[in-house]
């Protein structure tokens, strides 16, 4: 077979075998009853359905890269992708059990109020979760101004430092394989190639995870941003760098299959822990971060802004943006296409004037 015919072969068994994983661990999970407790309160239909799915995108990258083992990039990505998943997959364990139980109230008074930094109009509804909503509520109760509607479970969650530990972990073991290049954008980086990975692993990781928040939105991303790397890999002649891209296209999109909306499975931790290790290690092992990261500018864009909301430079009513954006009334399928539109919008420009003026 030649090149062609052969990164076909590798996207259609990509893609064809994460949709089935996905229907037979959809089905795993329903029976176990590993279901989703939306703690947005605009998200309260989702409860119920299976999370923890990034499990089938595993199986997915590895039975790909068991059948066409000799690419040593594709197999390293594969590596890293299980690392990644396996704590992913410990977080979402831990996630299981409830931290503590929030009230979900509603503003029945004639004017807007606000609660913690949460301005409610007449009618909305929000959760308590600062300690100064939590006071506020109290005032609010005794003026009649709110009423309780309900109440979300909050899911334990592992330590941010822990979170890093772990992710640092991660890119350990892409260091230890001695397979990327200390050279970057040109230049030879010797040992400090070392706090770049670190960084590009973390990086990479939490921007996947914190867009992973609305049905197919990370999975879309991925699935277009990885098929453009293949491409841009394909256009340079970097046959070898464009064959990890294209599995994680194949699965990304194979997964977007039930994750689009209305999802019937979401990822989890599992699955975007999994993809962010996984797109980044690509894109080190093909030598092509630099377009990678432009790729990938939507949810670095996102992290970016996150971390001004919570450095207190911005004030957003609900992080990270795009719950800003479903809060501010944009539905959730249009946010969800405008993200992918923009992020194919960029990958398209990249290319362009790669080859217009750069070649």
């Amino acid at each position: 077979m030649n090149n062609f015919q052969i990164n076909i072969l590798i996207f259609a068994i990509a893609f064809l075998s994460t949709v089935f994983f996905t229907v037979s661990v959809k089905r795993i999970l329903k029976d176990a009853n590993i279901t989703d407790k939306p703690i947005v309160t605009e998200h309260s239909h989702k409860a119920g359905t299976p999370t923890m799915g990034g499990l089938a995108i595993l199986l997915g990258i590895l039975l790909t890269s068991s059948i066409y083992f000799a690419n040593k990039y594709l197999m390293l990505t594969a590596i890293i992708m299980a690392t990644a998943g396996i704590i992913g997959l410990m977080d979402d364990l831990i996630g299981l059990k409830t931290k503590e139980v929030q009230k979900k109230v509603r503003n029945i008074y004639s004017a807007p109020i606000k609660i913690g930094r949460l301005v409610l109009k007449p009618g909305e509804e929000a959760r308590v979760a600062t300690d100064k909503a939590k006071k506020d509520l109290i005032k609010y109760l005794t003026e009649k101004k709110v009423e309780i509607v309900g109440e979300a479970p909050i899911k334990s969650e592992v330590r941010e430092s822990e979170k890093i530990i772990a992710q640092i972990l991660i890119s350990l073991f892409l260091l230890c394989s001695g397979a990327v290049s200390s050279s970057v954008l040109g230049f030879d980086l010797g040992y400090f190639i070392v706090p770049v990975i670190i960084f590009g692993i973390i990086g990479s990781i939490n921007a996947v995870n914190l867009i992973d928040g609305m049905d197919g939105l990370a999975a879309g991303i991925l699935a277009i941003a990885s098929s453009a790397c293949a491409i841009f890999s394909l256009s340079i002649n970097n046959i070898d760098g464009a064959i990890p891209f294209i599995a994680l296209a194949g699965v990304s999109f194979g997964f977007l299959v039930l994750n689009k909306y209305p999802a019937s499975i979401f990822m989890g931790d599992t699955g975007s822990f999994a993809l962010g290790a996984g797109y980044i290690t690509a894109a080190f092992l093909g030598d092509v971060i630099y377009f990678a990261l432009i790729a990938l500018a939507i949810p670095i864009l996102s992290v970016v802004v996150s971390l001004l909301h919570r450095a207190n430079i911005i004030k957003l009513p609900v992080e990270p943006l795009h719950h800003t954006l479903h809060y501010k009334g944009l539905s959730e399928k249009k946010i969800v296409l405008l993200y992918w539109g923009i992020t194919l919008l960029i990958c398209i420009l990249a290319l362009y004037f790669y080859h217009a003026f750069i070649i």
